[in-house]
């Protein structure tokens, strides 16, 4: 039961399926079927979860350095491990490669989510104050994020996610005769899924 959990737990992390914060963002783009926009989202989460992960895991699994410990006698885990992966095969550049991929997801995931809480506030508010405190506010939780126990920062990520997971899902079933109707209408017109 507990795999299940963290595995769920990290995937949603990974590419925020049933959160309702990747639409967000896809609220933002110009298209003419927001059906379409769907498609195109969940190819981002294909992507992510089925190749990206799927290559990491293959990665670790095969480079012979899962069960590897560190100095303190303590197994290595998270990006560590998939950094010693990676340069097992492929040596300095191989860390160096996984290094920036990491930097730069961590940054882009952080942007993400103050552009996403920022929008859900400029839509419930409509005032301008709300989203400086916020970006202040943000901030804070951000650095203190970043100095916290990493055990700590994940149990609060994963409680975030499950209060943001909840009433997309309601939503998500309310709506889904809504969303089953344009999609077929969609289908009947364009001749295809």
């Amino acid at each position: 039961m507990q795999s299940i959990r963290y595995g769920v737990a990290r995937g949603v992390f990974s590419n925020e399926a049933g959160l309702g914060s990747a639409a967000i963002t896809a609220s933002s783009v110009t298209t003419s079927s927001h059906v379409q926009q769907g498609y195109i989202n969940m190819c981002g989460t294909f992507i992510d979860t089925i190749i990206v992960c799927s290559i990491t895991g293959l990665a670790i699994a095969s480079s012979g350095v899962l069960g590897t410990v560190d100095a303190h006698g303590e197994y290595i885990t998270g990006s560590d491990l998939t950094i010693a992966a990676f340069s097992s095969a492929l040596g300095k550049p191989g860390a160096v490669i996984v290094s920036v991929g990491i930097l730069m997801f961590a940054f882009s995931t952080i942007l993400g989510w103050e552009y996403q809480g920022e929008k859900a506030l400029e839509y419930l508010f409509k005032k301008k104050t709300v989203c400086i405190i916020y970006r202040v506010v943000f901030a804070v939780i951000v650095f203190f994020g970043s100095i916290v126990a990493l055990d700590i920062a994940w149990s609060f990520s994963d409680i975030a996610n499950g209060l943001m997971a909840v009433p997309n899902l309601i939503s998500l079933i309310a709506l889904s005769g809504v969303l089953a109707k344009d999609t077929f209408k969609h289908k009947s017109l364009n001749g295809k899924i």
